[in-house]
């Protein structure tokens, strides 16, 4: 029941606002002052939204902000420098509903006559009218009169606002309680994708680069952050506790970049100055509540480390005498506030060990806040590159232990389930935008292979030299990395990067490569075509598709897998590949996932993978690519393209393999074949898997070690978990004995005292009794406990057990008695959860059959248990047999179905074809199982049959 989730100008003088302007009763006031980069699910609606008229363009900012935390308030001044890019009596400029503009003015320099001369005095331009949008967050300024194209001025607009509380997003406010019991505010802000609008009227796209002017409000006492170091500190006249801070002014940047932070903050050590050969001359700070520097020692190492790895890789400077690094106090956002020159984290992000999160912050620095996306339909391939940058870096840094070394593995196998489906995505849109940003990020990695990795750092920096203080798209990077590619002589001339990436981009579906090998010719064939694992495959436009593949090969007349450029780029359906060693010899195509295709071979190549395998030479193949052997195989298998016979042999090796990322995708092939598989060879399949991972748990835990490594810790308690659930002697007896403390506890329903990995266990194999306690305790659950303990217990009780009784036992109460104490939403959780296992479906599928009349009155108003039921009763069946159970029930209640008659008909349409799968390979693995149990010289004594 368990599975293994495997798991982007004109300046204008300040001046400065006065006491007198403030509020009557704010004289002396205590001043104050919540994702990464683009957050792909905001994107695609971003991506649809209406562009500003390009009546103007702004050339500058002097913005003026005055917080007040107490009222959750605060007001301001905007000067925005503008050139009219064509004549017109409208400007229209971003201002969220929620912003009150309390005035607005106009001014121009306006040509004195028809030579087009123009006064060197800027014209006060009368506005007549001021029109919020009641849909959008637009204001329409109708001028008295047209402006000329061509013509330069200003708009000002004052304003006031409120500071978000129930969010960290736009400018807001939130607070924190010290180690001494005092409450400390804090006020700052968060404008991605698009909140700078939230907090002043203004010209809110990606594509207005524009120097920013900001003075600020602060208390005395507390620090204010924000782009640029500070120019000067003012006193307000009356005002002892605040000052004002004015900011130097930035480069060129888009609005949300823009950022502040006001707190009581102190900086962790001594700033580190880097300097290199480029230009970069940076200061780099890290700031925290004082309380909490102790928790950031090693970050200012850390910030120094990758920030150097990651101006070695652009080797373009970044424009800025300063970056701070802020762990904020209650800041909520999902992922850090990556403003230009100031990243604000969660302080237990930045608290953290790991540097793939820092690497991917201080990329957006270049990529992101320098350069910028055109628009939000390009921030997939902005996250894409910035993700795979940081990856590399993080990986090259600490040899890839954060990750546990396996990156790219785990979004790779991902993307291969997910685009092998029928329907991909399960048309949720934010699925779809994040894997279509984890397949750019794989592309870019295909390209740093073959390409090279100096062409293809020439490429991305010649781009972002290009495009510095700009705004980019997708196309911009593909052609830089082309023409690099093509001078460096690394793609023929008349292929582009782009046809390549494009051909990948275009379509939510993954190839299959396909190898026939000629001996007598010493020559080899490929094909591609669509990977698809699901049944049946009769995707649209199937036989259209295909893809620019990088063709690496690996031979073991010459192993060598540090040369991975391609001898070939497939691009049409079929590739003939010369010069291929003998019979004697296997060939591996894609070693290392170079690219995000599964290769499939002959039987006779994949019979000399699986002997070489079984040898000691197996080390000489990297791990990620005995990996790749390992996985292509079970779910070239699963999809019906090779025998898995040929699967099943290439798991043989295990039995001497030890390397974490080899047995990684092992769990993910046993939760799917085993809920696959009919209950006449589930045993054989467990005794299998016992035999397969007893000897690795074994060895897992003779060496158990505080302070080993993650990865050690990880595979221990999978292997566990999947031997429980086959019935491993020693674990079920571990979890019975914990499980008795709990029986014997004086109040068992006070709390659980044992952990939750020995509960699956004893509900499986355990008694009748044990189980009967599991009941109970859902039962006399107390309000007062958290209701997650009881979803996991209801969810066990009901998805772990194998035994007929204990699942009737669980129907009955819930659903035919209608016990008080379990809700319908109970029952839909029942009924998913027994989709997870044969025994489960089946026996939930004859309590329907055997209580259909009084089930149809029970569920006759309630249209969602009943569809649900049926669903969940009907649909998991894969042989003839169970579909001779559903057609049968289908027959007998003939129009009885009512709301669930289209469920019922589509099952059947599913287990015909589920059925034909089960009928071709089920005799495949039983056979093959006979001969493994009666061969394998482990004994598989200690384990509890069903």
């Amino acid at each position: 029941m368990f599975s293994q989730f495997v798991l982007m100008c004109v300046y204008l003088t300040h001046t400065c606002v006065s006491a007198h302007s403030l509020p009557p009763d704010k004289v002396v006031p205590f001043h104050i002052i919540k994702t990464r980069s683009i957050d792909l699910n905001n994107a695609y609606g971003l991506a649809m939204e209406s562009r500003l008229d390009k009546v103007v363009e702004p050339t500058g900012y002097r913005l003026e902000l005055e917080p007040y935390l107490e009222d959750g308030v605060f007001k301001g001044h905007v000067r925005i420098n503008v050139t009219w890019l064509q004549e017109s009596d409208e400007i229209t400029v971003h201002s969220a509903h929620e912003i009150e503009i309390t005035n607005s003015e106009v001014k121009a320099h306006i040509p004195a006559d028809s030579l087009v001369s123009y006064r060197k005095d800027l014209q006060k331009i009368g506005v007549k009218r001021m029109s919020p949008d009641p849909k959008k967050p637009i204001v329409m300024l109708r001028l008295e009169k047209p402006v000329p194209a061509g013509s330069t001025g200003r708009l000002e607009f004052s304003f006031n606002g409120n500071l978000e509380t129930g969010t960290t997003e736009a400018f807001f406010k939130t607070t924190y309680t010290t180690e001494q019991e005092v409450e400390r505010m804090v006020a700052a802000t968060q404008l991605r994708p698009n909140n700078a609008r939230r907090m002043f009227p203004c010209f809110d796209e990606p594509g207005y680069k524009t120097p920013f002017e900001l003075s600020v409000v602060r208390p005395r006492t507390m620090v204010a952050l924000s782009n640029t170091p500070v120019a000067r500190s003012e006193d307000i006249t009356g005002e002892p506790n605040a000052v004002w801070d004015h900011f130097e002014r930035t480069p060129p940047m888009s609005t949300f970049t823009l950022g502040l932070v006001i707190a009581d903050l102190k900086q962790l050590g001594n700033s580190t100055i880097y300097k290199d050969d480029t230009g970069n001359e940076i200061e780099l700070r890290v700031w925290g509540r004082p309380e909490f520097l102790q928790a950031l020692e090693g970050v200012n190492e850390k910030l120094s480390r990758v920030f150097e790895e990651i101006a070695t890789f652009w080797q373009v400077p970044l424009p800025l005498r300063r970056l701070d690094i802020v762990a904020l106090p209650n800041y909520q956002g999902v992922k850090p506030a990556d403003n230009w020159g100031l990243i604000v984290f969660k302080e237990s992000d930045l608290s953290s060990r790991g540097y793939l999160q820092l690497a991917q912050e201080l990329s957006y620095q270049w990529l992101g806040a320098f350069t910028t996306p055109a628009w939000w339909s390009d921030a997939h391939v902005n996250k894409a590159l910035v993700g795979y940058l940081a990856a590399e870096i993080a990986f090259k840094i600490n040899n890839g232990s954060e990750m546990e070394g396996k990156w790219p593995m785990t979004v790779l196998y991902s993307l291969y389930y997910e685009f092998s489906k029928r329907y991909p995505h399960s048309r949720i849109t934010g699925m779809k935008q994040e894997t279509a940003c984890t397949k750019i990020e794989l592309l870019f990695r295909m390209f740093n292979y073959t390409l090279g990795g100096d062409t293809f750092k020439r490429g991305l920096r010649k781009f972002i030299e290009d495009k510095r203080f700009k705004t980019f798209t997708g196309e911009d990077i593909w052609c830089s990395l082309s023409s690099a590619a093509v001078n460096d002589s690394k793609i023929p001339k008349e292929v582009s990067v782009k046809t390549i990436a494009t051909s990948w981009i275009d379509k939510d579906r993954l190839p299959l490569i396909s190898v026939k090998r000629n001996h007598d010719s010493n020559t080899a064939v490929l094909t591609q075509k669509v990977y698809l694992r699901e049944r049946p495959h009769d995707v649209p436009d199937a036989a259209r598709m295909l893809w620019w593949a990088p063709i690496v090969i690996a031979r073991s007349d010459k192993l060598d897998f540090n040369d991975v450029a391609p001898i070939a780029w497939m691009k049409d359906r079929e590739l003939k590949i010369p010069n291929m060693p003998g019979k004697d010899s296997f060939i591996i195509v894609n070693p290392e996932e170079i690219a995000p295709f599964p290769v499939n071979y002959e039987e006779e190549n994949w019979n000399l993978l699986s002997a070489y395998l079984q040898s000691d030479k197996r080390v000489l193949i990297p791990e990620l690519t005995r990996a790749k052997l390992l996985h292509d195989a079970w779910n070239l298998a699963y999809a019906g393209e090779l025998s898995f016979a040929t699967a099943f042999n290439m798991t043989l090796f295990l039995r001497q393999e030890r390397h974490h990322l080899v047995w990684d995708p092992v769990f993910t092939m046993i939760d799917h074949i085993g809920r696959h598989i009919c209950q006449c060879i589930h045993e054989k399949f467990q005794a299998y898997v016992r035999i397969l991972l007893s000897p690795l748990y074994e060895e897992l835990i003779k060496d158990v070690r505080e302070d080993e490594e993650n990865w050690r810790k990880n595979l221990r308690g999978l292997t566990k978990t999947f031997l429980c659930q086959a019935g491993y002697k020693p674990c079920i007896q571990e979890a019975q004995e914990q499980y008795s403390k709990w029986m014997q506890a004086k109040n068992p329903d006070e709390g659980n005292p044992i952990s939750n990995q020995y509960i699956c266990p004893v509900f499986k194999w355990g008694s009748q009794k044990e189980w009967e306690f599991g009941l109970q305790r859902v039962i006399n659950f107390p309000p007062s406990r958290k209701q997650s303990e009881r979803t996991y217990l209801l969810k066990t009780l009901a998805g772990c057990p194998v035994d007929e009784y204990k699942i009737n036992r669980l129907l009955n109460i819930t659903v035919l008695e209608g016990n008080g104490n379990f809700t319908e939403t109970d029952i839909f959780l029942i009924f998913s959860m027994l989709t997870g296992g044969s025994q489960g479906y089946t026996t939930l599928f004859n309590f329907l059959s055997n209580n259909w009349d009084v089930l149809k009155e029970k569920f006759a108003s309630k249209t969602n248990l009943w569809d649900n039921l049926i669903t969940s009763a009907t649909s998991q069946f894969t042989t003839q047999a169970g579909l001779d159970l559903v057609s049968n029930l289908y027959v007998a209640h003939q129009g009885e179905f009512g709301s669930a008659e289209h469920i019922i008909e589509k099952s059947m349409r599913n287990i015909r074809e589920e059925a034909k799968w089960s009928a071709e390979n089920l005799p495949v693995i039983e056979k093959w199982l006979d001969g493994y149990l009666a061969g394998s010289d482990v004994k598989d004594d200690q384990f509890i049959k069903n």
